[in-house]
């Protein structure tokens, strides 16, 4: 992979390498960034996790990747994960390639073109019975389908004839030919694996039975990468340490991919730059395009903190490390708020700690207990009882949460023992760069914090969290407060590619400029409530939200305020000092009244018309409902109440509060 740099990101990377590895600590990095295509009009991208053309974007992106940074890769179709509310699980495309650089694929044992020559070839390779089998797929009588029960016992390969007759019919179900066996039909004491060869148009699928990893290469060895093969079936673990994956997995609207782990985060931004080329060269890229707007894709782009193995893994051994990094990330709502996507706070997919009906007493008390755990003893599990019934959302999902743990040391489901951290307040963002950024300043925290590793007390933000950290400007104050503790301990990072973030994250509405006098408004942040569930035909993972209401940041200059008001649908919106130089407010109001929301019995405001009153003039602009700008209006709406709180010390006016 090409090598990337970037000024202070690239230094404040290596630095908080060189201090980790100063203590003997291995922090790895993983990433899970999402990608789309230009059209995201189909469900597919936008509600349901899998769809008609998804997969073919996903093979066309692992055959960018191979073609452009894996050489010797495979990719390897295989069956994911069932999501309750869903009819059928999931797939993951999952691609594998030696750690040592040598081809996976053997370039020199090319695979006969025929099938029949193919399994000819295969058995005396094999030195196994010929026990092929015809299969038959009833939604498709015509596709030439073969099984050979197979499995390897560690030493050799061994096969054994189905007493089934001479073909058998597939389960009616979706999927590969390899899972739709009817291995119900077979004696108790049968052999249950099989290899299993399909033709789909001009590819032929060949899967693989469940084996280990070494019968599992051996298998793979037989074939070449030629164009027209594609593997499916069973990956194995990698017990040998030989080689290393990347995942290409269907999420709610995306693709997801699931990064190897990564060594730091130089490492980490060579690897978003490679998704970057190849996603634009398969026709995917990591935004989506809202009108004239650049968004999110709306999927995720976490980041998981871990070892290079289990043995290696520091947290174990660590504990005041990990409350450390949990009580900084309390302190700091712009590391939960910056960098994530457009759904915020307690009903979203990454919930605070804080936002999830959890008091700080308890947090508190936990912390504390871990805190007073010695380093350098193995406590995985105590760490993991202690916070994983803490780190959830609302209802207790521990997946759902800011800063997840169900994939720390949880033995009650399959993958919740990979001692990894995840990080789930970041969202995939238009440049490699930015994403990359975030990593570097994740590394530079978690290396600080390992030096430092104060217990500061929890922060009882109150109704501050969903008010003053909403807005922009107050959340970007708090983030420079982050970026001045890093630079005294020896992180500095240059601000400029994180206010870029800052800028398209909340994007600029309205410049109002009368010579000195200044005016600002930008989109803020606004939390959107949970509806109750909806059931759907076929079913779904994801949760209804009332998106109708939106807030806006006003910001003025000192000149404007002093000779200015602001009216928005005919109600003054007051605006108070909220920075040493700086006067302002927020403002709520309702965009959309769509089924089903919250308070149906109010009405939408829009258009919003907003005007700006001095001494001799007025300015009267308006937000459209398919616009994301304000626009010059010629309307006057006429004179109200002034535009009200819910509570005195908020800076945030409601619309809805007549």
């Amino acid at each position: 992979m090409r090598r990337v740099t970037n000024n202070s990101v690239a230094t404040a990377a290596k630095k908080a390498s060189a201090t980790l590895r100063k203590h003997g600590v291995k922090l790895t990095l993983g990433g899970e960034p999402s990608y789309v295509p230009a059209d995201c009009s189909a469900a597919e991208w936008s509600i349901t996790a899998v769809g008609p053309t998804k997969l073919n974007h996903a093979y066309a992106f692992a055959d960018a990747l191979i073609a452009r940074a894996l050489p010797g890769a495979v990719a390897f179709f295989s069956p994911g994960k069932a999501y309750p509310g869903e009819v059928n699980p999931r797939w993951a495309l999952h691609l594998l390639w030696n750690r040592d650089g040598s081809p996976l694929l053997s370039a020199q044992s090319a695979a006969p073109k025929s099938i029949a020559n193919l399994k000819r070839e295969l058995v005396r390779a094999l030195k196994v019975r010929d026990c092929w089998i015809r299969a038959r797929d009833l939604a498709q009588p015509k596709r030439e389908i073969w099984v050979l029960p197979l499995d390897h016992d560690g030493t050799r390969w061994r096969s054994e004839k189905w007493p089934l007759g001479k073909s058998i019919d597939l389960i009616n179900a979706e999927g590969s030919a390899g899972l739709r066996l009817p291995l119900n039909l077979l004696p108790e004491t049968a052999l249950k694996r099989a290899l299993t060869l399909e033709k789909k148009g001009d590819k032929l699928h060949v899967f693989f039975p469940p084996l280990l990893q070494n019968g599992f290469r051996a298998l793979l060895r037989f074939f070449n990468a030629a164009d027209g093969v594609r593997f499916e079936g069973y990956v194995p673990g990698d017990d040998g340490n030989l080689w290393s994956k990347l995942s290409i997995t269907p999420d709610p609207g995306v693709l997801e991919i699931n990064l190897p782990a990564c060594g730091d985060a130089h490492e980490y931004a060579c690897w978003m730059q490679t998704l970057e080329e190849s996603a634009t060269a398969a026709g995917l890229r990591s935004y989506k395009q809202r009108g004239d707007e650049t968004i999110g894709t709306g999927g995720g782009n976490h980041v998981l903190f871990g070892g290079p193995s289990l043995d290696e893994n520091a947290f174990f051994t660590h504990p005041g490390w990990v409350t450390a990094i949990l009580r900084y990330w309390q302190r700091h709502p712009s590391l939960s708020y910056l960098f994530t996507g457009d759904y915020v706070g307690p009903s979203s997919q990454a919930p605070r700690p804080d936002e999830s009906a959890r008091p700080l007493y308890d947090l508190e008390m936990a912390y504390r207990f871990l805190e007073s755990q010695p380093a350098g003893v193995d406590q995985r599990h105590l760490i993991s009882e202690t916070l994983r019934h803490l780190h959830t959302d609302g209802s207790g999902n521990t997946h759902r949460s800011e800063i997840s743990f169900d994939k720390f040391w949880n033995a009650s489901w399959e993958g919740g023992c990979r001692g990894l951290i995840e990080f789930r307040a970041v969202e995939a963002m238009p440049r490699a760069s930015w994403m990359s950024a975030v990593a570097a300043l994740w590394q530079a925290l978690a290396a600080m914090l390992f030096e430092k590793n104060v217990a500061q007390p929890l922060v009882e933000h109150g109704s501050r969290l969903h008010d003053f950290f909403f807005l922009p400007t107050l959340l970007w104050s708090d983030f420079e407060e982050v970026l001045r503790d890093l630079s005294r301990d020896g992180f500095a990072l240059d601000a400029e590619i994180f206010r870029e973030i800052w800028d398209w994250r909340f994007p600029q509405m309205l410049a109002y400029e009368n010579k000195s006098a200044q005016l600002i408004v930008r989109r803020a942040l606004e939390g959107w409530p949970l509806l109750c569930e909806t059931p759907l035909e076929g079913g779904t993972t994801s949760r209804f939200v009332d998106t109708s209401m939106e807030r806006l940041e006003f910001l003025a200059n000192k000149k404007f305020a002093q000779a200015h008001r602001v009216f928005v649908h005919g109600r003054e919106l007051p605006l108070e000092k909220i920075t040493r130089t700086q006067f302002g407010a927020g403002l709520r109001y309702r965009r959309t009244a769509l089924y089903p929301s919250l308070h149906p019995g109010i009405a939408p405001h829009m258009p919003l018309r907003l005007e700006i009153t001095s001494v001799k003039q007025s300015w009267r602009y308006q937000l459209e409902q398919d616009r994301r700008m304000f626009q010059p209006g010629d309307q006057t709406a006429p004179r109200g109440a002034a535009c009200k709180k819910l509570k005195p010390e908020l800076l945030t006016y409601d619309l809805r509060i007549e």
